[in-house]
């Protein structure tokens, strides 16, 4: 078989690929991952690369313009190698590695271990669970009395007996390798060793034994593993301080842009073994930056705890999913068992660590637990819910009493994906927006680095830009803006149509009308940055499974939402959601707006709070085992649900009385 070399920039990466395989399917090969949230389908049209240099063969597609056919753009996914190929990347087609704001940050929920000298958060999200401090991976300093003639047992029983002085531990083990150099070790440091203690399984491991005294060294990782973004942070278990933390999309982006999509291509050859290193590649890439940024040793890192939906958990384990999907939709485990990190191929110490929050079923997994358990709603006496938006929706709703949940699949829309101009929250992503009426024009703040913009004073001032950085695009939050300011002012109606109006704003784009929010020359993108009708119908969609998911488990239970004191808003962009536009388009429902809390991450604060207590950890065990799955694809009327809320905000507008009174139709 004829092979050709492709390079890829700016990555300088070259592969030797084989002729008919397409461009996406080298850069995979190569390490370098392209957003195709289709799955390669060349429906998405996200994976736009540009030719440098070589001839190719393509597959006709209305994703590509004429414009952009002159500038030598193709679709990575369409488009195969009939020549050696120098192929660029733009920015707008990468999933790369994006830096968190201090503010992206979830609620460092101080008292979900005692004795936190994290920020306090509003006492709302916490309930009454305090963990005591017992991280999951611990450092002892032991100077152990040598052996003589009237005290001659063993190396490893000394070294048992020492620990257990300090520490009330009955049951102790560890491997071969430590036994086979304990005698030399100890000697050689002159019986003053370092012992790391993790927890594993319901007994205590040695993990590693070290000379001299580096009990100073003890640090761990807490991720989010999600389907569209990986969230990771980098841990001092003994001081609990957040050293750094670090998101990027999730690279199995490039073989789909939801759970299904990944398990239908997980039963492909080697499909399996590619979905695993892709989140792999992302979470080692991760763990190198942070440690190289605080100055860490790889060998302190000593455990990881990652929180995921059921799909992500067993992609990240190199467990086959194909069983999720399939009736009666049995995943191979809930409960996994500590492992090595480097079982799972992840690059910390090579006898460190690795736990994963239990889930409950098939759709609903650790990242649900996680955030049960940092909002503390599984003790509180009064009915609370839990939404955690994301592109695998999900929904508990209970209290001290009962937890149920629900799957809602809204897609990756809120996340930035699957919607022509959607980004993550980052630098450069429009988070706000005001549209004025009679005029449409628009003003927006946009996330930088430094300082992404929370409140709406700059806007109400008709600032283009304020305290942030040019607009690249248009995150979850800006599209829920951009919609009910829509709807507001007259240019949408309720069924997602842009009105055919005489301004130069509004036009007629190769998907159908648009509504340009920025032109070109004003942004720090190449080309306009626009919302289409095919967008809003993928906002629309998305937030009608969210409201229908959550009011159908509201009815399951005889409820209704007059009787739910708290709700609490997770998700990447929770802490920037504006309540009454949320409402205005129907993603929440019409309650009084303090019971409304947002808790961002709440799965990674779930994480890091397990990370440094095991009490938490075994809390997690009981939350899992305590939540009830309730499946809304066999819930009779469920579908009229969904279908009433494919409208802005819904079909019912008494279930909206604030909106329909301020007339923001």
């Amino acid at each position: 078989m004829e092979k050709f070399k492709i390079t890829f920039y700016p990555d300088n990466k070259t592969i030797e690929e084989e002729k008919g395989k397409s461009i996406l399917s080298a850069a995979i090969s190569a390490g370098v991952y392209i957003n195709s949230s289709c799955g390669g389908d060349g429906v998405c049209g996200r994976c736009k690369v540009i030719l440098k240099k070589g001839q190719v063969l393509t597959q006709p597609t209305g994703r590509i313009n004429l414009d952009e056919r002159k500038r030598g753009i193709y679709l990575a996914c369409l488009t195969t190698a009939q020549s050696d190929l120098e192929i660029e990347v733009p920015p707008e087609s990468r999933l790369d590695l994006e830096k968190l704001s201090p503010q992206d940050l979830d609620l460092r929920l101080k008292g979900l271990y005692s004795e936190s000298e994290d920020i306090e958060p509003p006492e709302s999200v916490l309930g009454e669970e305090i963990f005591v401090h017992s991280p999951l991976a611990t450092k002892l300093y032991l100077e152990l009395p040598p052996p003589d003639l009237e005290d001659k047992i063993s190396d490893l029983e000394r070294l048992y007996r020492q620990i257990r002085r300090i520490q009330d531990i009955p049951i102790m083990q560890t491997g071969l390798a430590n036994i086979r150099r304990l005698g030399e070790l100890l000697r050689a440091s002159d019986w003053k060793i370092t012992v790391t203690l993790g927890k594993r399984n319901g007994t205590t491991e040695i993990v590693l034994i070290e000379p001299g005294n580096t009990s100073h060294k003890n640090f761990g990782l807490a991720f989010d593993i999600g389907t569209t973004t990986i969230s990771g942070q980098l841990v001092d278990l003994n001081t609990k301080k957040v050293l750094g933390t670090k998101a990027t999309y999730n690279k199995q982006a490039s073989f789909g842009s939801d759970i299904i999509t990944r398990i239908i291509y997980a039963q492909e050859q080697d499909g399996l073994e590619k979905l695993h290193h892709a989140v792999i590649d992302g979470m080692n890439q991760m763990i190198q930056e942070l440690i190289h940024e605080h100055n860490i040793d790889l060998n302190d890192v000593n455990c990881i705890l990652c929180a995921g939906n059921t799909t992500m958990a067993h992609l990240l384990l190199r467990v086959d999913p194909t069983y999720i999907r399939r009736e009666p939709y049995v995943p191979t485990a809930n409960f996994v068992p500590t492992i090595r990190a480097s079982e799972a191929g992840i690059k910390i110490n090579p006898r460190g660590l690795l736990s994963c929050v239990p889930g409950i079923s098939s759709y609903v997994g650790g990242d649900v637990v996680s955030g049960v358990l940092s909002c503390g709603l599984d003790s509180r006496e009064d009915l609370s819910i839990l939404i955690d938006i994301g592109t695998n929706g999900e929904i508990v709703l209970g209290n001290r009493d009962f937890l149920i949940s629900a799957s809602a699949s809204a897609g990756p829309a809120f996340e930035g994906s699957g919607v022509s101009c959607g980004m993550r929250s980052s630098r450069g992503a429009i988070q706000k927006m005001k549209i004025t009426p009679g005029d449409f024009q628009v003003t927006y703040n946009t996330i930088s680095e430094a300082n992404p913009v929370r409140n709406t004073e700059a806007l109400n001032k008709k600032d283009k830009i304020s305290n942030g950085a040019k607009p690249r695009g248009i995150c979850g939050s800006g599209y829920i803006d951009i919609i009910a300011q829509m709807l507001g002012v007259g240019l949408l109606d309720k069924n997602g149509k842009i009105k055919t109006l005489k301004h130069k704003r509004i036009r007629d784009g190769e998907f159908g009308r648009e509504f340009v929010l920025v032109f070109k020359e004003e942004t720090d993108s190449t080309s306009d940055i626009v919302v289409t009708e095919v967008d809003i119908e993928n906002i629309k969609r998305a937030k009608a499974a969210i409201y229908s998911a959550t009011a159908a488990l509201v009815k399951y239970m005889a409820l209704d939402f007059s009787k739910i004191k708290k709700i609490f808003i997770a998700g990447g962009f929770g802490t920037y959601i504006d309540v009454d536009n949320a409402i205005s388009i129907g993603l929440l429902p019409d309650l009084d707006r303090s019971k409304f809390v947002f808790v961002g991450n709440s799965s990674l604060a779930g994480a890091r709070a397990i990370l440094l207590s095991y009490e938490a950890m075994k809390k997690a065990d009981e939350i899992a085992k305590k939540i009830t799955y309730f499946e809304l694809s066999v819930e009779p009327g469920y579908m009229d649900e969904y279908m009433a809320a494919l409208f802005f905000p819904h079909t019912d507008l008494a279930k909206f009385p604030s909106v329909k009174k301020e007339g923001r139709l």
